[in-house]
C-alpha cells in the first residue's frame, strides 16, 4: 500500500465535509436573510444596549446612596457621640446632617426613577425577545424543507467526523502536516489520482517510473509540475 493511500481516503472524507459545510452555511444564510428577522435583531440588540445603560445608572445611584448612609452615620455619631465639642461645632455637625440627608433623599429619588425605567426597559427587552422568537418560528415553518436539511447536514457531518477520525489513525503526523499545507495552498486538493498516465489535477504526464513509484514507495512522491500527492489506484 503507497503512502498516499491513507491520505486519498482522507481527503475524500475531508471533500464531502467541505461540500456539506458550505452548504449548511448557505442555509443558514438563507434563513436568516430576511429584513423582518434583521429589523428584529436590531430592535433586540437596542432594548438591550438601553437595559444595560439604565441597570449602570441605577447601580451609580445605589452606591451613591449607600455612600450617602454612611456618611450621615458618621456624622451622627459624631453628634451624638462626642464629648467636649462646642456649640458651634454641634451647630455644624448638625447643619452637616441636614444637608446629607436632603442630598441622600435627592440621591434615593434618582434610584427609584432609574428603577422604574429599568423595569420599562425591561419589558422592552422581553417584548422584543418574544416579536424574535416570532419571526423566528414563522420562517423556519416557512422554510421547513431547508431546515430539515440543514439538521440532516449536522447530523451527517457528525458522521462524517467519525469516519475522519478513522482516516486519520492511518496516517502519520509528518504525513499529515505536508498534506494540510497542500490543501491550504491547492484549494483543497492535496491528493491527486493518476488516471490515464497523468496527474488527475494539472493533466501532466507521468513517466511510468513516477508513476510504478507513486504505487509502491513508501514516502509520498508529488506531481513535478502542481506538486500534489500522487496517488496511484
Amino acid at each position: 500500500m503507497s503512502a498516499a493511500f491513507g491520505l486519498f481516503r482522507l481527503q475524500q472524507v475531508d471533500n464531502r465535509i467541505a461540500q456539506m459545510e458550505s452548504r449548511r452555511r448557505k442555509i443558514q444564510e438563507i434563513l436568516e436573510n430576511d429584513s423582518e428577522l434583521q429589523a428584529a435583531l436590531q430592535k433586540l440588540r437596542a432594548a438591550e444596549q438601553d437595559a444595560h445603560r439604565v441597570e449602570q445608572l441605577r447601580r451609580v445611584a445605589e452606591e451613591g446612596a449607600r455612600a450617602q448612609q454612611i456618611k450621615i452615620q458618621q456624622a451622627e455619631s459624631s453628634l451624638y457621640g462626642g464629648k467636649g465639642q462646642s456649640p458651634k461645632e454641634l451647630q455644624d455637625l448638625q447643619a452637616d446632617v441636614v444637608s446629607l440627608k436632603k442630598h441622600l433623599a435627592s440621591v434615593e429619588d434618582q434610584e427609584l426613577d432609574a428603577m422604574v425605567e429599568l423595569e420599562s426597559s425591561q419589558a422592552a427587552v422581553q417584548a422584543a425577545q418574544e416579536d424574535l422568537r416570532r419571526i423566528q418560528s414563522r420562517l423556519e415553518e416557512a422554510n421547513r424543507h431547508l431546515v430539515e436539511e440543514r439538521d440532516g447536514l449536522s447530523r451527517d457531518l457528525l458522521n462524517l467526523e467519525t469516519e475522519r477520525q478513522a482516516a486519520l489513525s492511518a496516517v502519520e503526523a509528518g504525513v499529515l502536516k505536508a498534506y494540510d499545507a497542500l490543501r491550504q495552498e491547492r484549494r483543497g486538493v492535496a491528493v491527486a489520482e493518476i488516471a490515464d498516465n497523468a496527474c488527475g489535477a494539472c493533466g501532466t504526464t507521468l513517466t511510468a517510473a513516477l508513476q510504478q513509484s507513486a504505487r509502491h514507495a513508501a514516502d509520498l512522491v508529488h506531481c513535478p509540475t502542481c506538486g500534489r500527492i500522487l496517488f496511484a489506484p
